[in-house]
């Protein structure tokens, strides 16, 4: 009997520093920036300007503005975790196509921004995003769509609850962080040592503008009932695109039926 109890004490230990190891390295498991650029817009062709601002606390963030020739709309592009705005070409390709001047931005600690990603930060990177489209007479927000992929979901939700823009599109994204969590490792007490919530159902239910919620029956990170979830969650008017493909190459692999479903949409949101 003394030797089960050892055996348990032991365990119920190595339990608990095993879920304090998580929450001091939390940030390593969510964020996986890249410091390096590999191209530039250039690459397709595209004429832009390399952006340099600064978020409200001090951090220097970089950026880039591509222009549309008589755009219908700029787009804010809010990326998910891993990369950086050098792996997004393919996306910028199909915005461009669509009409819409684009500018995409890294968070704090990718690609040239300066500091360390966190949730607070990301979100005041956003919003000094948005506040260079406006201050630099690039964006009106009866002209804005505030676009979202994966985490950059959340982050792109959370912007347009305080910020005006004409539309949100919310791509691929988790209903929150702590439920992904809780989902991918149901063995740990995810919900109480979650430092994070990137919250993007509650943020999602708070919008007023129309809202496109776009996910993949096939996304092996996040599951489609994500999607549909926050789809449910927000107010009308809310469309739903579903495509397939996995999470980070869906909206490639669904090609005309993906930019078709944009299209449509941004059609019918922006006057």
């Amino acid at each position: 009997m003394y030797m089960i109890l050892r055996l348990i004490a032991a365990a119920v230990i190595c339990y608990a520093l095993l879920a304090a190891a998580l929450y001091v390295f939390q940030d390593r498991l969510l964020y996986f920036p890249t410091r390096e650029l590999e191209t530039t817009p250039e690459a397709l062709g595209l004429a832009f300007e390399d952006v340099h601002f600064q978020a409200s606390d001090g951090t220097r963030l970089h950026g880039w503005y591509i222009p549309a020739p008589r755009a219908r709309a700029t787009l804010l592009f809010c990326h998910g975790n891993a990369g950086n705005i050098s792996h997004r070409l393919d996306s910028i390709r199909i915005f461009h196509g669509l009409g819409l001047s684009v500018f995409i931005f890294d968070y704090r600690g990718y690609g040239k921004s300066s500091g360390r990603p966190s949730e607070p930060g990301t979100a005041l990177d956003a919003l000094a995003a948005w506040k260079w489209l406006a201050e630099a007479g690039r964006a009106d927000s009866s002209r804005l769509v505030i676009f979202g992929r994966s985490l950059g979901a959340a982050v792109a939700a959370n912007l347009a609850r305080s910020r005006a823009a004409a539309a949100v599109i919310l791509e691929s994204s988790f209903t929150s962080f702590p439920d992904i969590g809780a989902e991918l490792y149901p063995w740990l007490p995810v919900r109480l040592i979650a430092k994070y919530r990137y919250a993007a159902i509650e943020h999602a239910a708070a919008l007023t503008v129309p809202v496109l919620i776009v996910h993949s029956p096939e996304d092996e990170l996040v599951p489609f009932r994500h999607g549909r979830a926050i789809f449910e969650a927000c107010a009308q008017p809310k469309y739903f695109l579903e495509i397939h493909g996995g999470h980070n190459e869906g909206f490639l692999l669904s090609g005309d039926w993906y930019v078709r479903g944009l299209d449509s949409f941004i059609s019918s949101a922006v006057p």
